[in-house]
């Protein structure tokens, strides 16, 4: 049977993941509660629903905390900067990625003492450009700002299950892409980026020769591992991977979506690496994800690119 909750705490629900979190969960929370500073959500993403307080406010808010977590039984930590801004502005980074982080958690120790669970969605970027793959747990290799912070905060979770046992799950989230992403959002991927070039009549860009591969995540597959994270025991302390274990390269996926739209000629072009294009390969090891949660992914990379495209051919709904 399902679990059931009383009042969930989604930080950064007015964005791509964290919104999907928040409309899986009303069929499972009598209340839930957003804490989103918009700086890349959007309020049009949260749902119109009586359950459902949306606030526009930052993690850091140490009062804000105080005055919500005594009522919290659920928290899902989604809320952080992303990948390219980081690097840009690596201070504000490690504000909202690791202190932010750690704010929550200490909030959490002093005013939320019935918290039954802490779900944490880290990145696949810990890993850098990694030398095994599929990639393992303990293969990390921090290179850049962003994953220096996520991978912190993972740290401080481990650190407050260990002093306060604090029910904490980490989630290192792989390249999630489907209906909700938009390219107008920073934190977006690729997989929007190419969608937004082929509707725009524009030629898909490439950095690099297009021979980097990503593992892809659709996003119901993603969503269904958050919230089964909340749900299992034996999750509790514990550090998993979210991906399908199969590795496309970055050309392969813009010939999958050229070929969704009937393309005869995939329209591509290639530019300079980026100062964040430092993964060669990408492609992570489930396995224990599927031992813990007793969980597959359900979507294949061309099933979820098909619901992606039928949702921005729909209105984007």
């Amino acid at each position: 049977m399902s679990a059931r909750y009383k009042h969930v705490l989604v930080t950064g629900g007015a964005g791509f993941i964290g919104s999907r979190v928040v409309r899986a969960l009303l069929k499972k929370a009598d209340k839930i509660t957003i804490i989103d500073d918009l700086s890349t959500g959007s309020y049009s993403e949260v749902p119109n629903d009586p359950n459902v307080t949306f606030l526009e406010d930052t993690i850091l808010n140490e009062q804000l905390l105080e005055s919500i977590l005594p009522d919290i039984d659920i928290v899902f930590h989604i809320a952080c900067r992303n990948l390219v801004l980081s690097v840009t502005d690596m201070r504000q980074d490690f504000e909202v990625n690791l202190r932010g982080a750690y704010t929550l958690l200490e909030q959490i120790r002093k005013h939320g003492k019935q918290v039954k669970r802490f779900v944490y969605t880290s990145t696949a970027s810990v890993y850098g450009d990694a030398d095994q793959i599929p990639t393992p747990l303990g293969e990390v290799k921090i290179r850049m700002p962003y994953a220096a912070s996520k991978y912190g905060a993972e740290q401080y979770a481990h650190v407050f299950h260990s002093l306060h046992q604090l029910p904490v799950t980490i989630l290192r989230l792989s390249n999630v892409y489907g209906p909700g992403q938009v390219a107008t959002n920073p934190y977006c991927g690729v997989v929007a980026k190419f969608f937004e070039a082929r509707m725009a009549g524009l030629p898909m860009t490439i950095y690099g020769d297009g021979s980097q591969t990503r593992d892809f995540t659709y996003i119901d597959d993603a969503v269904h591992v958050i919230l089964l994270a909340a749900e299992r025991e034996a999750a509790i302390g514990e550090t998993l991977n979210v991906a399908t274990g199969i590795e496309t390269s970055v050309l392969a996926l813009s010939t999958e979506i050229g070929r969704v739209f009937g393309d005869a000629h995939v329209n591509q072009q290639f530019a300079t690496k980026r100062t964040v294009d430092t993964i060669n390969r990408r492609c992570l090891d489930i396995n224990k994800t599927r031992e813990i949660l007793h969980w597959e992914p359900a979507f294949t990379l061309e099933e979820g690119i098909k619901q992606t495209h039928d949702w921005i051919m729909g209105g984007q709904k």
